[in-house]
């Protein structure tokens, strides 16, 4: 049963930095290039009064997915790790029995933007990979690009049983405050009962540190429209945010949206919903 009044960051990260694991931290990104650990985040969290939060995954290795676990063994602030498995290896069942043991594992992901193939999530072998999320009872976080939003649509249409949630809101193009084709794929999105939204990620899609309050309200308007109150929640991205904006000024730009709905909504999307879409329970 997920208790009443439960708030959760539902997407961070944690790291030990090493440049070589890390090749994404351009010199436009030094202030990410340093460890970020549970001690540094517990102060943000107090701040916010936020409960805990999900963290997910920031390597595309077995070692890290293990590592965040151990982690969760340690620190109560850690609800869930959403980690990474080789969807496209043969062994993937194996890999998915193991960490699954875990209570603490919640879900999957692949970080899907930086393939070039557009389609990259349609190829037979990362197919037959989701098709093994099922069994373990796991949900998959789509992690996109606008560009990639038409093979996720098709994804996740394909496995309509199968548990989706959308990292950053797809990533809308709020730096040139373009929203179409964009909306009209969020709403596509929305129309599949199995997709949830995570409204995480807007400062780093804006101008960094130049943005407004006012710039992001097209995009959550889409997303509210599109998911509604049921299937929305609340990320920070933190520390990839810190690149744009503070901790307290990602939490800040979605608590200023929210505040306009009723305390139930609010209840929802920072941190029901998540607790729900994870399972997370006590």
């Amino acid at each position: 049963m997920v208790p009443i009044g439960l708030r959760i960051d539902s997407h961070q990260h944690f790291w030990r930095y090493e440049p070589r694991d890390y090749p994404w931290m351009t010199d436009q990104m030094s202030r990410l290039r340093r460890d970020y650990l549970p001690p540094d985040l517990a102060s943000e969290l107090d701040q916010a009064k936020l409960d805990g939060s999900i963290v997910v995954q920031a390597r595309q290795t077995l070692e890290e997915s293990r590592w965040l676990l151990t982690l969760a063994d340690q620190y109560s602030l850690i609800k869930g790790v959403v980690g990474w498995v080789d969807l496209q290896s043969e062994r993937v069942s194996d890999q998915l029995a193991e960490l699954s043991r875990h209570p603490k594992f919640v879900g999957v992901r692949h970080v899907v933007q930086d393939e070039p193939d557009d389609e990259f999530m349609l190829r037979p072998q990362f197919l037959r990979g989701l098709g093994c999320l099922k069994e373990f009872d796991l949900p998959y976080d789509l992690l996109v690009y606008p560009k990639q939003l038409p093979a996720a649509i098709k994804v996740v249409e394909r496995f309509p049983k199968q548990k989706f949630v959308l990292d950053h809101m797809g990533k809308p193009l709020v730096k040139s405050g373009t929203t179409s084709p964009w909306d009209d794929q969020i709403r596509q999105l929305g129309r599949c009962g199995n997709v949830f939204c995570k409204v995480s990620g807007l400062p780093t899609e804006a101008k960094w540190r130049e943005w407004r309050q006012e710039d992001f309200r097209p995009y959550l308007d889409v997303v509210f429209d599109a998911f509604g109150e049921d299937r929305l929640m609340f990320g920070t991205d933190w520390p990839v945010c810190l690149l744009s904006a503070s901790y307290g000024e990602a939490f800040g730009i979605v608590k200023s949206y929210f505040d306009a709905y009723p305390a139930r909504i609010q209840e929802k999307a920072f941190g029901m919903n998540a607790a729900l879409f994870y399972d997370i329970v006590y």
